[in-house]
């Protein structure tokens, strides 16, 4: 098959896709004055669809940096927490995403909630949470999942799967369940100052509603309607 033979199978063939989105829309005078109140109306709603098995982890953003040459990257990461002053998650701070925050610091977050016809997407940057407020969430974390901090050595090569497990298997040894797991000084948070927020409502015939919402210089913030 060359590259632009077409598939056989229709049911495969991405342009042969389509979906009609609601006709319900997101209209300027429906949405909260802070970009952080309206996040809170569409989390609760995903959060509720998900207890109807209708959106999978509400929380799961796709986290896209860059690193100082521009090079870009994006990986799906669960967000642990958000308020006024914006989204945090965590992570390995020898992962790629932190190698590339410590680069350049610009963040974009993207809340795909495809059942819903609702996206958010987020820029802004990125800064490291203190240790008090990492130790705090870490110990709130699974035992099996606090062992999992120490044993990989997130975005590295490595030989084989049993050489992750046996790492694993050694530190459960260790520290038992029950046992108090240290907080590792390579893992913590980061939070995301928000710049611009968009909110995402799919519509029909491809005629989505995008407003967006851009923090000003004086603290506050401005919306405005992008076309689809």
């Amino acid at each position: 098959m060359t590259d632009r033979e077409p598939l056989l199978d229709p049911v495969l063939d991405p342009a042969a896709m389509r979906k009609q989105y609601r006709a319900e829309g997101l209209a300027e005078q429906d949405l909260a004055t802070h970009p952080m109140d309206q996040f809170a109306r569409w989390f609760e709603d995903a959060a509720r669809a998900a207890l109807h098995g209708t959106v999978y982890e509400p929380n799961a953003m796709i986290v896209s940096t860059a690193d100082a040459a521009g090079r870009p990257s994006s990986r799906t990461v669960l967000m642990k927490q958000f308020d006024t002053d914006g989204f945090v998650f965590y992570t390995n701070y020898n992962s790629r995403k932190a190698r590339d925050l410590a680069e350049n610091p610009h963040i974009s977050l993207l809340f795909p909630w495809h059942p819903l016809a609702r996206q958010v997407i987020v820029t802004g940057t990125a800064q490291r949470t203190g240790r008090d407020e990492t130790a705090a969430y870490f110990r709130t974390r699974p035992h099996g999942s606090q062992l999992g901090a120490w044993a990989s050595a997130q975005s590295t090569a490595i030989a084989s799967r049993a050489e992750l497990q046996a790492a694993y298997d050694d530190l459960a040894s260790r520290y038992p369940e029950g046992e108090q797991v240290p907080v590792p000084p390579h893992w913590g948070g980061y939070r995301i100052t928000p710049e611009t927020i968009e909110f995402w409502q799919g519509r029909e015939n491809r005629l989505h509603d995008r407003l967006r919402y851009t923090a000003t210089p004086s603290g506050t913030w401005q919306t405005e309607r992008l076309s689809p």
